[in-house]
């Protein structure tokens, strides 16, 4: 859509597609045989929004949302058989994990199975049971199991829907979603679909980041923020971007892109728009030639000199879908309609279809004066790049993005990191939310910006700016600690800051702040201000009974008998909270890791830094920026957050998977059975372990094959 000078004049989007080079418009191209492809990112927090303004402004008869089925695998069509035979759980059960997964994204079928699985083959040839079973299930294998609703697909008809594909409800809620799925409604997916006119309505998070961001900036230093007005080559920017300290910023936060930022050093727009591109299975492979370009432009060759104005922006190499239409119309005059049915051609690498599209491109050439050697070479390097090509429109709206975040980032670090930690706040529970909010709290410690410990006093829901400079943790991070629980407290807030536990326990609603939040909020230092938590917890039973005794007796009319008599002695329970030693600043801070997911005031290893640092040869934060392939060796101090072990499926050995996480990140530790057969007696959670062994980055999530392990001691 970005590519669409209309959908630009229309300020549908934001982007000049003349000024960077999207002269083709693709997306309303008169002779084009299908529908335009519309994929729309709205914040994700608005996404339901935006369908509920589509369906209003269609109408309710002519949009729906698109169904999507999920089929029988392997594993789930034996157990269901199994169960449908009224075989013994265990019975399907164990010839299930027989089967292997699948790899690189394949499913595994029963029939592969049991060509590469001898223990499978050994059941289903000595075990009639197992026979009949697998034989059944074999037939089931593809079949339609369940339904539910596609992620972003949205058609919408210009007449009733029923005349096109029949409808339904969700199976939970009131939403209408078609019976057909996406391969028979969109000519895009299907040649042999009926053509109705699908639109992707994604979330993107970063987007709703970008808003929070610069509500923040206007709350905070009363600045209106228009981002289809910053300058697009501000110094700063690049300059945070080469730097490869690229955390949160949309695209970019990788491992791989970070190192692709320091070594290709972007000094303009186009560049990130090609990142973006680059950064993808194929692309990537020309990774090193497009950085060599870039730094040495005097040896960029190009196969004729017409293609410099069509190639220049990408140092000579044809990255985008785009540049290969271009190059088709300009040497060989096909038109707008027929350059785009050249790339789908030449993209879909049938032989017949090549044969026929090279003969008329050559002709087409010869035609307009080049000669058949030429002709020939450029034909050969559409054919190399077309199939890895990036629709340029799509890279284009991406990049512009991933310089909207570094731009807030670059210029305002408070406002912008408190609305990413928001944003992941938000987030589905789980190590995966906690890791992102402790690596948003690292990232803030770098960029000196404060983090406050969570407060009921000063905390608001989510997180919030105080001070102008430092950023208070939001009351809805602590684990237990709900919605009704926050609003109670909110709500007692406003008539003045709670001035001691007991006084906090009469103004809440111990209905809605119950026992376990109490606790939670104890423990995470969010009642710091009304004694030492190991005296709060000790003290909250008591406090506790005479809270409710005091709002007890204000309901019934008897709160003092002789005027002010009870208040007096309810006075006295404020200062009663029992005296008893604190809590080792250990534990103080496993009930941080307890209840925030991740270490806030300090981490266990901060004091032992200038020792750990003499002992390895990495930060685990510094493994990130190691190129791929090769033998990299590394020795990392940490603590072990998490640990799993598994059996291997060959030889039923013993082998591990551990969380280890010093003051700077988190990385993945692999052990196998001989290593950990040595180590087995160390290793355990919450242990501080040196780790030697070999960084394994063929993928962009790091780990370490792990050599050795020692528990660290300190040296004296």
């Amino acid at each position: 859509v970005a590519g669409s000078i209309v959908s630009y004049i229309l300020k549908i989007t934001e982007l000049d597609p003349l000024q960077y080079g999207l002269p083709f418009e693709r997306f309303l191209n008169p002779e084009r045989p299908t529908p335009p492809d519309f994929d729309l990112d709205f914040a994700d927090d608005r996404r339901d929004e935006v369908i509920q303004y589509v369906t209003k402004r269609y109408g309710r008869d002519k949009v729906a949302q698109i169904i999507t089925f999920g089929t029988m695998e392997a594993r789930g069509s034996v157990r269901d058989v199994g169960r449908a035979l009224g075989m013994p759980y265990a019975a399907p059960d164990r010839i299930s994990k027989m089967i292997p997964p699948g790899a690189l994204g394949f499913s595994m079928s029963i029939d592969r199975a049991l060509t590469s699985s001898s223990e499978l083959a050994t059941a289903y040839k000595t075990e009639p049971e197992t026979q009949k079973l697998l034989d059944l299930a074999k037939k089931l294998e593809g079949v339609s199991r369940h339904f539910s609703t596609h992620a972003a697909g949205v058609v919408i008809a210009d007449r009733d829907l029923t005349d096109y594909t029949p409808l339904q409800k969700e199976s939970k809620g009131e939403r209408i979603i078609t019976q057909f799925d996406m391969y028979c409604l969109d000519l895009n997916v299907s040649d042999q679909a009926i053509g109705l006119l699908k639109i992707d309505f994604l979330g993107l998070r970063n987007l709703t980041i970008l808003e929070n961001a610069i509500k923040f900036v206007k709350a905070n230093q009363n600045l209106d923020i228009e981002l289809n007005k910053i300058p697009l080559d501000d110094t700063k920017v690049f300059e945070l971007i080469q730097s490869g300290e690229t955390t949160d910023l949309f695209q970019l936060e990788s491992g791989g892109m970070r190192r692709l930022a320091k070594d290709l050093k972007p000094t303009k727009i186009t560049d990130l728009f090609a990142m973006v591109a680059l950064f993808r299975p194929g692309p990537m492979a020309w990774i090193d030639d497009f950085i060599n370009a870039k730094n040495h432009k005097r040896s960029i060759k190009y196969p004729h000199d017409v293609l410099k104005p069509i190639l220049e922006e990408t140092y000579g190499i044809a990255l985008y879908q785009e540049q290969c239409m271009q190059i088709a119309a300009t040497m060989a005059g096909y038109t707008l309609s027929e350059a785009d049915s050249f790339r789908k051609a030449i993209g879909k690498k049938k032989p017949e279809l090549m044969k026929k599209e090279k003969e008329k491109f050559i002709k087409g050439c010869i035609k307009n004066g080049y000669s058949q050697a030429v002709a020939d070479n450029v034909f050969a390097l559409i054919e190399k790049f077309v199939g890895y090509g990036f629709n340029k429109a799509h890279s284009a709206s991406y990049g512009l993005i991933s310089y909207q975040t570094a731009y807030m980032k670059a210029h305002y670090p408070v406002e912008f990191m408190t609305a990413v930690l928001t944003a992941e706040s938000r987030g589905s529970s789980g190590p995966t939310k906690d890791d992102k909010i402790s690596q948003a709290v690292a990232e803030c410690k770098r960029l000196n910006v404060p983090v406050l410990p969570p407060d009921v006093n000063k905390s608001e829901t989510e997180f919030s700016i105080e001070a102008k400079i430092m950023i208070r943790f939001g009351l809805s991070a602590i684990k237990n600690v709900g919605e009704a629980a926050i609003t109670s407290i909110l709500a007692a807030r406003a008539d003045g800051p709670f001035t001691s536990l007991v006084d906090f326990l009469e103004r809440v609603d111990l209905g809605k702040v119950n026992k376990k939040t109490l606790e939670s909020l104890v423990k995470a230092g969010a009642m710091d201000q009304f004694g030492k938590r190991s005296s709060q917890l000790a003290s909250l039973a008591d406090a506790l009974s005479t809270a409710q005794k005091k709002k007890k007796n204000k309901v019934s009319g008897q709160e003092s008998l002789f005027g002010v008599a009870t208040d007096v002695e309810m006075k006295a329970a404020d200062t009663s909270l029992l005296a008893i030693d604190e809590f080792t600043q250990t534990e103080l801070l496993s009930f941080e890791r307890e209840l925030l997911g991740f270490y806030l005031t300090t981490h266990p290893l901060e004091r032992y830094l200038a020792d750990i640092g003499k002992r390895v040869t990495h930060s685990i934060s510094g493994l990130a920026s190691f190129e791929s392939g090769g033998e990299q060796r590394v020795k990392v101090c940490g603590i072990v957050t998490t640990l799993r072990k598994f059996l291997t499926k060959k030889t039923q050995s013993e082998m591990a998977f551990f969380r280890l996480e010093d003051q700077t990140a988190e990385i993945e530790c692999v052990v196998f059975p001989k290593v950990y057969t040595l180590h087995r007696n160390i290793l355990f959670k919450d242990q501080v372990v040196i780790v030697e062994g070999r960084l394994d980055n063929k993928t962009d999530r790091v780990a370490i094959i792990v050599d050795t392990i020692k528990v660290y001691q300190q040296s004296d």
